[in-house]
């Protein structure tokens, strides 16, 4: 848990966009309709993701305001679940079960239509048998001052991140440029400006 401890590798954001009143209800009940839930059917291998407890990944209610919203920070999780089969582990089982036919009907290739229904029967059996491919993403943000981090570089997940707070919230999170840190300081905005720099927050500045 590098947000609560532990080194810190993160993206940072600003937070676009006006937090209503009386937000802390309106986001139990937004956290609560995106937060993950698992697959109905074993046989799923769409990626899944949702928001978490940063505690564990296993708890998936945000109705206990004091488990996730910390004074002037949000602190929660993504979660993001997919089944993969080993490609090299399928064809090879799928090679045996082509060798067994051709064997069991006395021919020397499979058709291609009995290849592929033999294949549509390996995966379900092998994805009742896997467990999904798990990936975490703490979450920290700070509502007053209207930033917040992400920890991981991955450019996929933060996309997903994004697309995902924007869902739950109505906020964009708009990546921080280098610049922002100093954009505020007297004369520094206006000359970046001039030389070309930056946009330096775009219509803000």
């Amino acid at each position: 848990m590098g947000i609560l401890k532990g080194a810190l590798t993160v993206r940072r954001y600003r937070v676009e966009g006006e937090v209503p009143d009386g937000f802390r209800d309106l986001w139990i009940e937004a956290m609560n309709s995106h937060a993950f839930r698992e697959p109905l059917s074993p046989l799923h291998k769409e990626e899944v993701m949702g928001w978490v407890q940063v505690h564990n990944l296993l708890d998936t209610q945000f109705d206990d305001l004091n488990r996730w919203l910390y004074n002037q920070y949000a602190v929660f999780a993504l979660r993001v679940d997919k089944k993969v089969l080993p490609a090299r582990y399928f064809q090879a089982h799928l090679q045996k079960r082509c060798e067994a036919w051709c064997k069991q009907n006395n021919r020397e290739r499979v058709p291609s239509a009995v290849k592929k229904e033999l294949k549509e029967v390996l995966e379900q059996e092998l994805l009742r048998q896997t467990l999904p491919r798990v990936q975490v993403t703490e979450v920290a943000w700070h509502v007053p001052d209207g930033w917040l981090l992400v920890h991981s570089q991955s450019d996929r997940v933060n996309d997903l991140f994004r697309k995902l707070f924007f869902r739950c919230f109505g906020l964009v999170a708009h990546p921080f440029d280098p610049v922002d840190f100093v954009a505020d300081l007297e004369g520094v905005g206006p000359a970046l400006l001039a030389s070309g720099a930056s946009d330096l927050r775009g219509s803000e500045a």
